[in-house]
């Protein structure tokens, strides 16, 4: 097989070779190539291409490491589409189709013969090209089985060491695994507690989709073990060759200079957990009601029940009429709405609810973090420690970190042919998952048998492409979102008859007093040279009941209850599988039709898009439980009969789903966008945060004008979303509000007048985020820029706090946060992390806003708070805010962290990938924009 290595300088070279010859980078043998198969259709005929930054591939050996850390080199094809992903920053003002390739892969399906970089056949019957210029494997069988190994063998070559750790955060060893960071301890206590299972369990998984998805599943496993098989062939090579991935060697699983040690084999259930981590990230949606409760009571507490029900449902905003949506076309999809009488809500006592311990146990650095620092070979100590904040620094996962109820991200834009200068519809889509090194995902191409795709798959459950294209159709998602996880009240009971108590592990299923079942996983860790955290260990136990996993104890008038949490692909993790299968399959997608179908098989809640030469197309799915009539899904409910999802059967957790006819869908739409926003009308919302200003509107507004002008381009729709991506959305949306109320009248003081200026000439340049100058590393309204972002914060404080009081304030600002700027670190994966503007209180803000200037509103709050309702009050709140943030300097605006130094506004914003192995990247520009994006339009059809 080929090196999958770079090229040193000399002195990185002499550096390792100082440490001794077993740390000489060695190759894996090139091996012999199988014959090329045929080349299959290709529809796109050049006018597909993508980008995944910062490069196709993932693992270093011990000796890269060094030289990245030590010099600055990357392996080959570690860094090489960084440059041109950022690139689009400066350069999309001015593209055209014929530049697209300056800034994306050219995406053709094969690699011509004056670019093959190498060919390798782990098997007979399957051949692995690799392009010269990404390194992106081209993965072409003979037989099923063989394309399917290759598969697998390709991704251990590009991303052993991020599967190794996604099966152990899945499974909730990752301290174990890893070290004890406090960030390995948080990663873990957050999504283990989401998805805790037994191997019985993930084993049944895999078995229910064996033995009840027809020749499909057996497929669909079969292939899963073959991409198993192949992952493993390439773990048992790398290791016997020497030239397996460094944090190996500095985790302390391998002996550098004797290679004694073990990379576990993965299993068949080692797929299942990563897809339970995979799908909790981007794909689950709802939860989150005692939260809700709890802010509802808050309200009902200070206006009473009636007056407060309407407050909290004024933010609640389940289907605000000003909301952009996906389907615009009027078109109705009723679900999860709140009733008109609510059946069985159980809303806690005020001030009994308390959250459910999940750790015990505690030894040594458990919960402290204390350092022990091993003693570490010479050659070794650079990269000693490299671990000590966590193998995935804290809050870089979506669905972690202090964001870790707040998931979804991804962009699409699509436009139908009859608006488009080709007359074949355009589409610029991709998922935004983070920024790290290396990605979640990664790019490949599967011919074989029954699949003809490339695109990017998560790794570990790369058995098919997830997202990208095909012969003659591309597809790409958006995390949805809608209601799939609903809170049940579950009555406590005492087996003998005994009065309960909160703590009792005891309930009521449908009138037995039925014991919890008890999880529990027992880590321990000890300092390695990566994590100098010293040696600690703890239980973690979750009780699951037939309800789901419980998350809160509470009284309910009075009596003891657990609050639990089930999602309806809770044990259903992989059965997606199908799914994707079909958007692989050539024979089965045909048209937006057979698209349709193929990705209504997947569970999890994404919106699916969908472009061939003909037709634009867009579908939602997600296993929507058919809930009891009357119930109202925004809130905990009564763990009874009376109120459980029609049909529900806790053994496997089934239950009857609404068809999917009742889907949000559609074909041949003008143009679609989504950027997490509504599906479509009477599809009820099932957070916070989705009302007259969404980011979803940076899309739209620019799709919905390239529409009316006509002759849409692939170019120039990549520019609507590379400017888009750019935008401040406070700037572009509320800012020209705020400005109405302080321009009421005149500013006198001269500061607040200069800071009013330049806000008014950075909305007027378009409210970006860009640079003066391409690499200047600094912004073009660096001042109003920060201004905004001093403001913002507390002009909200100033507008809405004083009526609602501070109670209420607080409760509905831990159900939705104020801001998510750029540079802030509290958003859904944390600081760097190029998603921003998601959730935040920017609709709230200019509902408020035009009420009080007297302009009309669609689903208003229910009472006007900036200054009272009264426009010289709210003038003065918001005049007092702004001058305190003009006053306020960079280095308080930017404080600065282990990347950036204080007041450096630029780098605060600056995209970072997070290092998931020994391999760091430069920063870049800040795009608010997808981590793999395609731009694709195809010319023809088969």
């Amino acid at each position: 097989m080929p090196p999958r290595t770079g090229t040193f300088r000399a002195a990185a070279v002499a550096a390792a070779l100082a440490f001794g010859a077993f740390l000489s980078a060695a190759s894996p043998p090139a091996g012999a190539a199988a014959a090329e198969p045929a080349p299959v259709p290709d529809h796109c005929q050049g006018q597909c291409a993508d980008i995944l930054p910062p490069g196709e591939n993932g693992n270093a050996t011990l000796v890269e490491i060094l030289g990245n850390k030590a010099f600055g080199t990357h392996p080959a094809h570690s860094d090489d589409q960084l440059d041109r992903y950022n690139g689009l920053v400066a350069g999309h003002t001015g593209l055209t189709d014929r530049k697209l390739t300056d800034f994306f892969n050219e995406a053709s399906f094969g690699v011509a013969k004056d670019q093959v970089e190498s060919v390798i056949s782990p098997r007979e019957d399957v051949t692995i090209t690799r392009d010269r210029r990404t390194g992106v494997p081209h993965i072409k069988g003979t037989t099923r089985y063989g394309t399917e190994f290759g598969a697998g063998f390709a991704a251990g070559q590009d991303r052993l060491w991020l599967m190794d750790l996604f099966r152990h955060i899945g499974r909730g060893e990752l301290t174990s695994f890893a070290g004890g960071a406090l960030a390995n301890q948080g990663l873990e206590q957050q999504f283990w507690p989401q998805a805790p299972y037994t191997e019985a369990d993930l084993e049944a998984q895999a078995e229910r989709i064996r033995t009840t998805e027809g020749a499909r599943g057996e497929q669909a496993m079969a292939d899963a073990q073959a991409y198993v098989d192949g992952i493993n062939a390439y773990r048992d090579k790398s290791k016997k060759g020497r030239y397996f991935p460094g944090e190996y060697v500095l985790t302390g699983k391998i002996d550098a200079i004797t290679n004694i040690g073990e990379i576990q084999p993965f299993e068949l259930t080692d797929l299942i957990s990563i897809a339970s981590v995979v799908g909790g990230q981007f794909g689950g949606g709802g939860g989150g009601e005692v939260q809700a409760a709890l802010s509802l009571l808050a309200a009902q507490e200070k206006y009473g029940v009636a007056e407060g029900t309407r407050v909290w449902e004024s933010f609640r905003q389940r289907e605000d009429p000003e909301a952009v949506l996906t389907v615009h076309d009027g078109t109705v999809f009723p679900y999860a709405g709140k009733p008109d009488s609510a059946r069985g809500t159980a809303l806690p006592d005020r001030g009994s609810v308390t959250p459910e311990p999940l750790i015990h146990d505690r030894t040594g650095s458990a919960g402290t973090g204390r350092k022990a620092p091993v003693r570490a070979p010479a050659a070794l100590r650079p990269l000693q420690g490299m671990y000590d904040k966590g193998v995935i620094p804290e809050g870089s996962l979506p669905g972690s970190g202090d964001g870790a109820g707040k998931r979804g991200m991804s962009n699409a834009l699509l436009v139908s042919g009859e608006h488009t200068a080709s007359g074949n519809p355009v589409a610029v889509f991709g998922p935004q998952t983070g920024y790290f090194a290396p990605q979640l995902m990664m790019l490949q191409e599967l011919q074989g048998p029954g699949i003809s795709a490339r695109g990017v798959s998560f790794a570990g459950v790369g058995m098919y492409i997830q997202m990208g294209r095909g012969q003659d159709y591309a597809w790409s998602a958006t995390s949805a979102g809608q209601d799939i996880t609903d809170t049940y009240a579950v009555e406590l009971c005492e087996p003998g008859g005994g009065a309960p108590a909160k703590d009792s592990t005891h309930y009521l299923y449908r009138g037995t007093c039925t014991a919890m079942e008890k999880l529990e996983r027992v880590n321990s860790w000890k300092p390695t040279v990566a994590d100098s955290t010293a040696k600690g260990s703890y239980r973690m136990r979750v009780w699951r009941t037939r309800y789901g996993i419980v998350t809160h104890r509470a009284t309910v008038d009075g009596e003891p209850v657990a609050y639990t949490s089930l999602r309806t692909t809770y044990r259903h993790e992989a059965d997606s599988i199908i799914g994707f299968q079909l958007l692989n399959d050539p024979d089965y997608v045909k048209d937006a039709a057979s698209f349709r179908r193929a990705a209504s098989h997947i569970d999890y809640a994404f919106n699916w898009f969908y472009a061939d030469s003909r037709t634009a197309a867009y579908y939602n799915s997600g296993m929507n439980p058919v809930r009891a009539a009357d119930v109202d899904p925004a809130l905990p409910v009564r763990a009874e009969k009376a109120y459980e999802w029609r049909g529900y059967d806790p053994a496997a957790n089934t239950a009857d789903h609404t068809p999917d006819a009742e889907h949000p869908q559609s074909s041949g739409q003008d143009y679609y966008i989504s950027w997490n926003n509504r599906q479509a009308e009477g599809y009820a919302t099932a957070g916070f945060g989705f009302g007259a200003v969404h980011r979803g509107d940076l899309l739209d507004d620019r799709v919905a004008k390239l529409v009316e002008e006509g002759g849409v381009t692939r170019a120039s729709l990549t520019r609507a979303m590379a400017d888009a991506a750019l935008t401040d959305l406070r700037g572009e949306q509320v800012l020209p509000e705020l400005l109405k109320v302080l321009r009421s009248q005149p500013v006198t003081d001269p500061e607040v007048s200069a800071a009013v200026q330049q806000l008014e000439s950075w909305r007027a340049s378009g409210a970006q985020r860009g640079e003066s100058g391409e690499g200047s590393h600094r912004y073009a309204h660096a001042d109003a820029v920060r201004i905004m972002d001093a403001w913002w914060p507390k002009l909200v404080e100033a507008e809405f706090r004083p009526g609602l009081g501070a109670d209420l304030y607080t409760a509905l600002t831990g159900n939705l946060a104020t801001d998510e700027s750029p540079s802030a670190a509290h958003g859904p994966s944390g600081a760097h992390s190029g998603s921003a503007f998601q959730y935040g209180w920017w609709g709230f803000a200019d509902k408020d806003l035009r009420r009080v200037l007297g302009q009309p509103v669609k689903g208003p709050l229910a009472r006007t708070y900036c200054g009272g309702g009264d426009l010289n009050s709210c003038r003065d709140a918001l005049l007092g805010t702004l001058e305190r943030a003009a006053a306020e300097p960079a280095a308080e605006v930017y404080p600065g962290d282990d990347s950036c130094g204080a007041g450096d506004q630029w780098c605060a914003d600056a995209i970072i990938h997070r290092p998931l192995g020994g391999i760091s990247q430069k920063p870049i520009h800040w795009q608010n924009r997808p981590t793999y994006q395609q731009v694709v339009e195809f010319p023809s059809h088969r």
